[in-house]
């Protein structure tokens, strides 16, 4: 009563009315009333004992004064789990009700913040609003199931899984990202685990394995205990079990054995005692099968562990129809009034025995408390097939939903296609841009260079012409004077022929014609080549008389420097036919 009045929320809250939080000030907000929740929330995922001892302690203190809606329905769920978590009854019913609609209508305002909360993390503040959501709709589940109002109970857990499935994508991975994230998984473990163990009480098989393996997946995820993986793999043995398919239940029940850390344990003897039975049906020696069971018997730790080893054993013994032995075992667990279902089987084994033993009237004691206490075959088949459409629902949600995830992927993917296409054409537009527009500049550089080289060149050329042509005007200026000296020069040594001539002549040196001849030369340069280019069959001696007769000798003097007597030089005259020859 301390906890449920300590965390009420102030005012009432009818079912599915949506409280906004009033602005409050620091100090009226609960701030370390909301730290305290937060601290024994954590603690109760670790040690649910202290927590509880915590939370009563909380519920009796000032900081409990100061919840505001928000926090007084966060404390509500809080005291529901820890209520369940150390198997107290659940003792605020109607709270966590009003607790559920609560959350559910902040959840449904596609997180928005309600509460007035200036929270700067806004999705994690929507994603732990949905994660209480879950957990609100998960304790109100196990209200239902505690007074046997299995449908709603599933709707529950299912609800809560919808919830989680949609806030948290990528689940399955453990990709959360979100505050208490490793809780996510363990809380869904712990879901598909009281689902399947719902399915499994009603036989509605198929449903039940498939929550237990997914309750196996998360507990790899975040394990709920270091017996956790054996206990769901016990579970999962059993449905196959239940089917007759043997072979399957044997390998989980392998697997759980094989993961167990000791044998100091009550799954240990479960599954030590399920594996004798399994080993029975599959019709191996009894005897073996029975002996293992005794042993567990005496390593039972508590009566109603032991009453579930006699019932094994009873039912051995009733199928290998050694009815006195079933009898021993099987009378106490009928006897035991806590276990409905076992002792309602009990009751089904006996009234077979006593009636196969001819005795009437325990057989008729048997067949009446069956019929008192036997569910209705319809009702209890109706009730199953509920159970099964509101998983095949769900299933069928769950497929909707990746389905509708799928497409979402795909349009993104699409889309991130489409923007990636249109990013590498742009990148490529650019660098071909940039490539062309490098190439042209360096084009352009290069023709720069070349032109300034050309025209260097050409500059060099130009002057080397210039130059040159100035040499050349100098040269030709040089020639110039050199033929008007060269002429001048031809002048003088034509004036001066005759006197030199004529001095040679009379100074009778020797080689006197040769020296004439000379200076005719050098007076008239190249006229001897000429002459006998022109009279190629002229004698040397004609072409002395032709050039003596040019230099004006008289033809005494002529005959003299030739050395002939006057009939040879008239004869040579004749012959040489100088008035032809134009010098």
């Amino acid at each position: 009563m301390v906890l449920v009045v300590g965390c009420t929320p102030p005012g009432p809250l009818s079912e599915g009315e949506r409280l906004p939080r009033p602005a409050a000030t620091p100090s009226q907000r609960g701030t370390t009333a909301h730290e305290a929740l937060e601290g024994i929330d954590s603690l109760m995922w670790r040690r649910a004992d202290s927590a509880l001892k915590v939370m009563m302690e909380f519920a009796a203190s000032p900081e409990a004064d100061s919840l505001d809606v928000f926090e007084g329905h966060y404390c509500q769920v809080l005291i529901a789990e820890l209520l369940y978590k150390n198997d107290y009854g659940q003792s605020n019913r109607g709270e966590v009700l009003k607790a559920v609609h609560y959350f559910d209508s902040i959840v449904g305002m596609d997180g928005a913040d309600t509460r007035g909360k200036a929270d700067a993390r806004g999705v994690s503040v929507q994603r732990r609003d949905a994660f209480l959501a879950a957990r609100a709709h998960y304790i109100n589940g196990v209200g239902y199931y505690e007074r046997d109002s299995l449908i709603e109970a599933c709707g529950e857990y299912l609800k809560a899984l919808e919830i989680v499935e949609t806030h948290f994508p990528g689940i399955e991975t453990q990709d959360v990202g979100v505050l208490r994230d490793r809780h996510i998984p363990r809380f869904m473990g712990l879901t598909y685990s009281r689902l399947a163990e719902l399915f499994s009480d009603q036989f509605v098989l198929e449903p039940a394995i498939i929550c237990f393996k997914r309750a196996i997946a998360f507990n790899r995820m975040e394990p709920t205990s270091s017996l956790g993986a054996s206990k769901l793999l016990r579970h999962l043995g059993k449905q196959f079990d239940k089917l007759n398919q043997l072979d399957s239940a044997a390998y989980y029940y392998g697997e759980a054995l094989r993961l167990l850390p000791d044998t100091n344990n009550l799954v240990y003897r479960d599954l030590v005692s399920q594996m004798a039975l399994l080993h029975f049906n599959m019709g191996e020696d009894a005897e073996s099968s029975i002996g293992d069971l005794k042993r567990m018997v005496i390593q039972a730790e508590s009566e109603q562990e032991r009453l579930n080893r006699f019932f094994t054993l009873g039912g051995i013994y009733f199928e290998n129809r050694q009815y006195d032995s079933a009898i021993v075992y099987l009378t106490p667990v009928f006897e035991n009034k806590e276990d409905a279902t076992t002792q309602r089987l009990a009751a089904i084994c006996l009234y077979n025995i006593y009636q196969s033993m001819g005795d009437l009237l325990k057989s008729t004691q048997y067949a009446m408390y069956q019929a008192e206490n036997a569910t209705p075959k319809g009702e209890s088949s109706m009730q199953a097939s509920q159970l099964n459409d509101l998983f095949q629902q769900y299933l069928q949600w769950e497929q909707e939903k990746a389905e509708a995830e799928r497409r979402q992927t795909e349009q993104l993917a699409a889309r991130r296609r489409l923007v990636q296409g249109v990013v590498t054409a742009v990148v490529v537009l650019l660098v071909l841009g940039v490539g062309l527009w490098w190439w042209m500049a360096k084009r352009k550089k290069e023709h720069e260079a070349e032109t300034q080289t050309l025209n260097e060149e050409k500059q060099q050329l130009q002057t080397q012409v210039d130059d040159a042509l100035q040499q050349l005007q100098t040269v030709d200026e040089a020639l110039q004077q050199l033929q008007t000296q060269a002429d001048d020069a031809l002048q003088l040594a034509r004036a001066m022929l005759p006197q030199r001539v004529a001095d040679l002549f009379r100074a009778k040196v020797p080689n006197r014609l040769e020296r004439i001849m000379d200076e005719f030369e050098a007076a008239y340069p190249g006229a001897m080549e000429r002459v006998a280019v022109a009279y190629p069959n002229l004698t040397k001696t004609e072409t002395q008389l032709f050039v003596l007769s040019f230099l004006q000798f008289r033809a005494k003097e002529e005959a003299d420097l030739l050395g002939l007597s006057h009939v040879d030089f008239c004869y040579s005259f004749a012959e040489t036919n100088f008035k032809t020859i134009t010098p």
